[in-house]
């Protein structure tokens, strides 16, 4: 009994291929329908998933585990933005950190941070608005880094406001093509300062943001040319949990440590802001969840032209072999073996034309990698799902013609011209 159908199942897909051989214009005519669709569709989901994944992995560099005391939250938790809620709280200091790292019992280290933007010099090189980084020295036990060559500057660096600093790759590649930077002297706006490090070439984010064209300075050194006190200066502290210890655990310890730091009343509200990724991460699923939707709308359309000219396209072959049809039932052929026949014919096409849609997207990928520097990747998932699109519109495009061609009358249909 198996055998049996299995046979028919293959005679079936024989005849398919068959009837698509002959017919090549029709058959090209429903592959570049489907093609289009599938390329439509999965060539949008593998841009969002790309975009995606680069999002992802430059949110998750900022520190998963890493809560950052500011000013300003970062969202403003759905709706309307209430800026001028935040607009008169004092910035974090130098001095709470350190309160911090006295009274948390749930941090395991904590960096204060300042920016500014400074000309850079060397010899009679320079460069211009770069950025200057102070922090304290428990930067580096916090953000994961490699140094290219050198080291990180030492606590007693940074207590005393040793004129010391790392710097990106890309700015000692500037400034000192060829030559060792470990040990040289630049200047950072009017302040000479030794070069004690470099850190290993990193690439930016999708945030443009990137180690390589930064310079990092003991924060005792940086409050001679940053006013760390300002609001321009971005000041900020940087507080790692424990081990085990979750970021939802650790905003609830800070925000009563800052509130006792600030001296607040019991129904005050905040003034100041726990930050973390997982606010920047929420934020992007709901982006991305809309411009699936989108991808979905978009592609879903081009893949329901392509179903109809499938559709189309076997009721044109259905009616040309009616002669046929009718002598196959009439020396025995069930109607399962047409029905098959016809769908087999019908999924053929569409995968086919599905295949050739996902070939084109893989060829695109690198052309855009080579002429526009952005990788893309055409993912497991993204296949299977092209794959089995092409096999659904090609069941559902040609269920009913392969059904009208199974229920027809072997008399009559062979009596028809």
């Amino acid at each position: 009994m198996i055998l049996r159908r299995f046979k028919i199942m293959a005679e079936s897909v024989f005849l398919a291929m068959n009837s698509l051989i002959i017919n090549k214009l029709r058959t090209f005519l429903s592959l570049l329908g489907i093609t289009i669709g599938i390329f439509a569709i999965i060539s949008v989901f593998t841009v969002i998933d790309s975009l995606e994944m680069k999002i992802r992995d430059s949110v998750a560099s900022l520190g998963s585990n890493v809560v950052y005391v500011q000013k300003w939250p970062w969202g403003g938790g759905g709706g309307e933005y209430p800026w001028w809620k935040y607009l008169n709280r004092p910035v974090p200091k130098l001095a709470e950190k350190k309160m911090i790292d006295d009274m948390s019992q749930l941090a395991k280290n904590s960096a204060f941070m300042v920016f500014s933007s400074k000309k850079i010099q060397y010899g009679g090189d320079y460069a211009k608005n770069i950025e200057v980084i102070g922090t304290s020295p428990e930067y580096e036990q916090i953000r994961t880094f490699e140094m290219q060559s050198g080291r990180w500057f030492a606590p007693f660096e940074s207590h005393n406001g040793r004129n010391v600093c790392v710097m990106g790759a890309t700015i000692a590649d500037e400034l000192m093509p060829g030559i060792e930077p470990v040990g040289k002297t630049i200047k950072i706006g009017a302040n000479k300062v030794t070069v004690v490090g470099v850190f290993e070439k990193q690439g930016e984010d999708m945030f443009g943001m990137s180690a390589d064209k930064q310079i990092l300075v003991p924060i005792n050194f940086a409050k001679s040319f940053i006013d760390i006190k300002s609001e321009q200066g971005g000041p900020m502290i940087m507080v790692a949990a424990k081990d085990g210890i979750t970021n939802a655990e650790l905003i609830d310890e800070l925000r009563g440590v800052m509130r006792t730091i600030r001296k607040l009343k019991p129904l005050a509200d905040d003034d100041f802001a726990l930050n973390e990724t997982d606010i920047l991460s929420k934020a992007f699923d709901q982006l991305f969840s809309v411009i699936d939707v989108a991808g979905l709308i978009i592609g879903g359309f081009s893949i329901l032209v392509g179903g109809f000219g499938i559709a189309n396209i076997m009721f044109v072959s259905v009616k040309e072999q009616t002669k046929n049809i009718g002598i196959q039932k009439a020396l025995g052929a069930r109607r399962s073996f047409i029905l098959i026949q016809f769908l087999a014919e019908s999924v053929m096409l569409s995968l086919v034309g599905g295949i050739l849609g996902l070939l084109i997207i893989w060829f695109g990928t690198f052309i855009v990698e080579k002429a526009f520097d952005f990788e893309l990747a055409l993912t497991t998932g993204n296949i299977l799902l092209g794959l089995g699109i092409s096999v659904s519109i090609g069941i559902i495009s040609g269920f009913a013609p392969a059904y009208t061609a199974s229920k027809l009358d072997p008399v009559v249909a062979i009596s028809m011209n």
